[in-house]
């Protein structure tokens, strides 16, 4: 099956309802990142512009880039005013064909939970990569959280299966995968073939509980982070179906008896690289 290009499906009322945790769990990384006053900041794949906000107030300048306009039009209307802020449409794919792309312009690249988004192509893996390369300074600092070898294992089987249960291949099924979440070990020796070293690596198993909104829990996660699996289907009938039999199929999986919230497993890997001087 051909990839469709990519809808813009997100929104910042959507995310907030089915994933508002995923800027709050960065603590970490952003300790790893340590933004300092003379730091030229790029957020790559920066969403609704939370941590770059976040990032401008320890930092000289932060700028953010993602894909989705309608994120950039949230980051914009809530922190557009600021200074040192900046924010950018840019499919993170091809950063070198930003408009604003300089080679050695920033000391830190920052990601949060968009790599594995922005590396799903193999043919762009390499590329993106070697863009952060080339647009850090020498000594510069690449510092980032992604889904990991394992992540959410139990709702992508059950989207795959869902969507296959639809009147597609289960081969058809399994491309309309959205996510890229790599091994500790396949994510360091694509770091040093482009020539980073990589200072700090770790992948940590971190159930993460779901809203209990009424547009999110398992069914607004599936709807957002799932969507081009469902977008794979022929009708709005069949994706309300494959919604329907995942969020069945997860009830028992991720539901606890104690107080019936629903965690997900999420699989984190974090990692902090560098540019050598």
């Amino acid at each position: 099956m051909a990839q469709r290009p990519a809808k813009d499906h997100w929104t910042q009322e959507a995310y907030s309802s089915s994933a508002p945790f995923v800027p709050k769990l960065a603590t970490t990384v952003l300790q790893w990142l340590d933004p300092q006053p003379d730091d030229i900041v790029l957020d790559l794949g920066c969403g609704d512009g939370v941590l770059a906000a976040k990032l401008r107030e320890t930092c000289a300048s932060a700028t953010g880039v993602d894909a989705s306009a309608s994120m950039i039009t949230a980051a914009k209307k809530t922190y557009g005013s600021r200074a040192g802020l900046s924010w950018h449409v840019q499919d993170c794919r091809y950063l070198d064909r930003w408009i604003n792309y300089q080679k050695e312009g920033y000391t830190k690249v920052f990601s949060n939970a968009a790599l594995h988004w922005i590396l799903r192509d193999p043919s762009t893996r390499k590329p993106v990569l070697q863009n952060v390369y080339d647009i850090l300074r020498p000594g510069g600092t690449f510092a980032f959280e992604m889904g990991g070898k394992g992540n959410v294992a139990e709702v992508h089987a059950a989207l795959i299966a869902a969507v296959a249960h639809q009147g597609i291949t289960l081969e058809d099924a399994r491309e309309l995968c959205p996510w890229f979440f790599p091994s500790e070990a396949l994510m360091r020796q694509m770091l040093e073939n482009t020539g980073f070293k990589v200072q700090r690596m770790e992948l940590e198993y971190r159930p993460t509980k779901l809203t209990a909104d009424k547009d999110g829990g398992i069914e607004g996660w599936v709807r957002l982070m799932g969507a081009q699996f469902l977008e794979g289907l022929d009708s709005s009938s069949k994706r309300d179906a494959a919604v329907k039999e995942v969020c069945e199929v997860l009830k028992t999986v991720i539901g606890r008896e104690e107080d019936g919230s629903m965690h997900l497993g999420y699989v984190r890997l974090r990692v902090l690289a560098t540019k050598p001087t």
